[in-house]
């Protein structure tokens, strides 16, 4: 059984009080909470096992080579990859895409050749490949989704082509919630010659990842949105790709040899690691990956699918309020809008509640603006989210029509 009540008490955050009130805490797409064993391990580590990795052959220095390559090994199970030489240690997701368009972008775009995205991109998958366009002349193109944030494969299929090198697409929407199906977006996109790249910030939160199956090029997600730590992200990528691309940045640990004259590079993953890694964060995050996986995402995704379901209908009710976002295949992301009420003072007046959301353009301007606004109020949903939260929310934002 999956007993949320249970596993709220992993999160010690969760029993605090916000202005004297429950912590409601709404805003797990932004960054989510941590359970205690994230905490405690890294904990743990600092006051008992720190050294740096793959440098020493000190019984310190192996102990934690051993840990962060383990973790690197959970992520290579919770993706089902082929080999943990396709996971890549990044910061985070933003980085894991900036990597990919200075390297594979650049060694393998040029003038004429198209990058293909939708109008609901973060910007960390919209800004690069606009700098790879004005530095490069490529085409960056961008298909339609409807008024309702429907994905419209017709609008897809519409601009791919076989000038298409590369879909960049993200899994779901961090405004809209819409779930993408990727699975036949990626197939669609090598029957025309183009890589396919999954920006899972949301979407590995919520529901298993199987890339073998997606039959994606490139993945990446957070570890800060995966209630892991901030400063550690993963990109993955096939193996033969990655081995095609050069280096991203350059220094100890990514180099095979050095001279005077010339340096030769290491194997993927760890060309593209420069320097002293984020250990206890790569640590971290495998011990989250762990948490979740005792879970089980099938057991995770039907909570907050049933939770989904709880939230549409009570912010329903609502009258003046707009969700912004209502596909049919839709996650936990909630962006909306209450008439007569800017985003920002619904926030403060939320906030003496005890109920924590997020509001603006959500680092994804383009689609705020798109469906008609400037900025949005954003509940969104974790694994510890409960129905009593959403009681909360709405009883907050009641409270708060009041004043207006």
């Amino acid at each position: 059984m999956y007993d949320v009540y249970k596993i709220r008490r992993d999160f010690p955050i969760l029993s605090l009080t916000i202005n004297g009130k429950p912590n409601v805490f709404l805003d797990s797409a932004a960054s989510a909470q941590k359970p205690s064993k994230v905490i405690e391990t890294m904990h743990h580590l600092y006051m008992n096992e720190y050294a740096n990795v793959h440098r020493g052959s000190y019984y310190l220095s192996e102990q934690i080579t051993s840990a962060y390559e383990e973790a690197r090994s959970r992520i290579h199970q919770f993706l089902n990859t082929k080999s943990d030489k396709e996971i890549v240690f990044v910061r985070n997701a933003t980085e894991g895409i900036n990597l990919v368009a200075a390297t594979w972008g650049k060694k393998f775009l040029k003038a004429g050749d198209e990058v293909l995205i939708s109008e609901a991109e973060h910007h960390a998958n919209l800004v690069p490949w606009q700098m790879l366009r004005d530095e490069l002349g490529i085409t960056l193109k961008i298909f339609k989704i409807s008024d309702e944030g429907e994905y419209l494969e017709e609008e897809y299929l519409k601009l791919l082509s076989e000038k298409t090198k590369l879909v960049a697409v993200t899994g779901m929407s961090n405004v809209l919630g819409t779930v993408f199906p990727i699975k036949k977006m990626a197939e669609q996109a090598h029957q025309n010659g183009a890589l396919f790249l999954v920006d899972a910030c949301q979407y590995a939160v919520h529901q298993k990842v199987d890339v073998q199956d997606l039959d994606c090029d490139f993945l990446v997600f957070s570890g800060h949105k995966l209630y892991g730590p901030s400063g550690i992200g993963v990109l993955y990528g096939k193996y033969n790709v990655l081995d095609s691309m050069p280096p991203y940045q350059f220094g100890g640990d990514m180099v095979d040899t050095v001279t005077y004259e010339k340096a030769t590079f290491n194997e993927p993953p760890f060309r593209f690691e420069a320097g002293t890694p984020a250990i206890m964060q790569a640590i971290g995050l495998g011990e989250a990956i762990k948490y979740i996986s005792s879970l089980s995402m099938e057991n995770i995704f039907k909570h907050e699918q049933e939770l989904t379901t709880y939230t549409t209908n009570a912010l329903s009710e609502i009258k003046g309020l707009k969700i912004i976002g209502q596909a049919k295949d839709k996650g936990g992301v909630f962006s909306f809008n209450v008439e007569g009420m800017h985003p920002q003072d619904l926030a403060f007046i939320l906030d003496k509640e005890g109920v924590s959301v997020r509001t603006g353009h959500h680092c994804a301007q383009p689609i705020v603006n798109r469906m008609g606004y400037e900025s949005l109020a954003r509940a969104s949903l974790g694994l510890y989210s409960t129905k009593e939260d959403i009681d909360a929310l709405v009883a907050a934002i009641r409270k708060a029509q009041k004043f207006f």
